[in-house]
């Protein structure tokens, strides 16, 4: 696994381990797979399947209303922040090019996977989309175009989400099947020829056009519909400042064209398999030795086909499970796929804190040393002693026990959460059979059990 990555893990299926094969990996799985995880997980599909049975039955659920919090000025317009986060960019680009190669102590490689990819996600799913402000395509776009004197458009608005279904595509290959995401140079030239193509099809088409076809955007705004805190805006440069329980805004939003359904389908597979590829389980299958692997390039081929499989599986299981729902319903006017599909950006949400968990808190560490001495002379830039980066509480019982136990939260609360709006969603045309609900609930519980089987099993180191 790449350093930069380290301690990441999640999605797959579930299979037996001999003790042998357990005791050698000296990774966080070597602690957790001392825990009755079995318990855990059967407890964790009991619960899920409870939840979903009774609220089909149930002729009420509970209301999501949001609720206003403060109306204020926005602090900064968002061509400010959006033209600092791409100053930003070019700046880390450019450490990414010139700097070390050492991806433990490059800026661009540790502030892209551990900020961008997973504190940022961490954070918007608590408090709301905080990816659009900072978006770097947004003012350089509104540049251009004002320069050019360009107002019109090419028709790539008519593709709906499908250029960032390419770009998610790319990135989940890049990131778990190329040989060297991690290598800085690497990292900052591919990020840049993608922001340059990214660029030159939004400045044809108009900057809002990358809220649908850019995949960082599309992913950051969905997933941060689960947050229980947002913003709006308000007109006349005001933000509402909103609050919810988590999934409030979920109900709120139309339901997803067929590129938007497959967005969200590739998106829970990328997860899937970006924790399936490291198990014991996928090296047996592949042909190889999880405790000597020989590398990315033994397994190009074999992953880069696993991979297009993860979601052709994951697309064909849950339209599946939708389309049988639909067939119970009889006549009923409810369970469209669009509005329930909706219902699993809340899996997606929580599956990806789960899964990051580890990493933030391991390369974490180096993201923050490599902060407070950037150019490795002794300086403190963010006031913080010398220290050394430790990662001895991977092998601290009770510390590994706090970290599954909040993974298992987020698993399961993800769950929760995905069942209550898929049944507020399944009813927005009307009411439908408790039967109708079967197949979503049997899938629902397997989710989770997948879920949390592969944040407790052995993985390469």
């Amino acid at each position: 696994m790449p350093a930069g990555r380290a301690g990441a893990g999640a999605g797959g299926a579930a299979v037996a381990l001999v003790p042998a094969a357990a005791a050698a990996c000296a990774l966080p799985p070597s602690v957790i797979l001392t825990l009755p995880t079995d318990l855990y997980i059967a407890g964790a599909a009991i619960t899920v399947a409870a939840t979903a049975l009774m609220g089909g039955a149930a002729g009420r659920l509970p209301l999501l209303q949001p609720r206003l919090l403060w109306v204020r000025p926005a602090v900064l317009p968002r061509d400010v922040t959006s033209y600092a986060g791409f100053l930003v960019f070019l700046l880390l680009s450019l450490v990414g090019l010139l700097g070390v190669r050492d991806p433990m102590h490059n800026l661009m490689t540790l502030l892209f996977w551990t900020g961008v990819w997973v504190a940022l996600p961490l954070a918007s799913l608590l408090l709301g989309n905080l990816w659009r402000p900072v978006n770097p395509w947004h003012a350089p776009v509104r540049i251009a175009r004002t320069l050019l004197g360009r107002t019109g458009r090419v028709g790539l608005s008519r593709l709906g989400h499908w250029p960032a279904v390419t770009g998610l595509a790319g990135f989940a290959w890049f990131m778990i099947v190329s040989l060297a995401p991690d290598d800085p140079a690497v990292l900052a030239a591919t990020a840049l020829c993608y922001w340059a193509a990214v660029f030159v099809l939004a400045v044809a088409e108009g900057e809002e056009w990358v809220e649908q076809g850019e995949f960082l955007t599309v992913f950051f705004g969905l997933i941060a519909r689960v947050a229980p805190l947002w913003r709006e805006p308000a007109g006349d440069g005001q933000v509402r400042m909103m609050a919810g329980w988590p999934g409030t805004q979920v109900l709120a939003m139309p339901a997803l064209s067929r590129s938007g359904i497959a967005f969200v389908t590739l998106a829970l597979a990328v997860l899937t398999f970006d924790g399936l590829v490291e198990t014991f389980w996928w090296m047996a299958l592949v042909g190889e030795n999880p405790l000597e692997f020989t590398g990315r390039s033994a397994v190009l081929w074999v992953n880069s086909a696993g991979l297009a499989a993860a979601w052709a599986a994951t697309a064909a299981t849950i339209l599946g499970a939708l389309a049988l729902g639909r067939r119970l319903a009889g006549r009923e006017s409810g369970f469209a796929t669009g509005p329930v599909m909706l219902s699993f950006l809340a899996i997606a949400a929580g599956y990806h804190a789960a899964h990051y968990l580890v990493m933030l808190l391991t390369a974490g560490q180096y993201t923050l040393a490599a902060l407070n001495d950037p150019f490795l002379r002794g300086d403190a830039l963010l006031g913080l002693p010398a220290y050394y980066v430790s990662l001895g509480f991977l092998t601290d019982r009770a510390v590994m026990v706090a970290v599954y136990s909040a993974q298992f939260a987020a698993i399961l609360g993800a769950h929760l959460l995905a069942v209550l709006l898929a049944l507020h969603l399944a009813r927005r045309g009307g009411a439908v059979r408790a039967a109708a609900h079967l197949p979503l609930t049997a899938l629902m519980v397997g989710y989770t059990v997948m879920g949390l089987w592969l944040l407790s099993t052995a993985r390469v180191g």
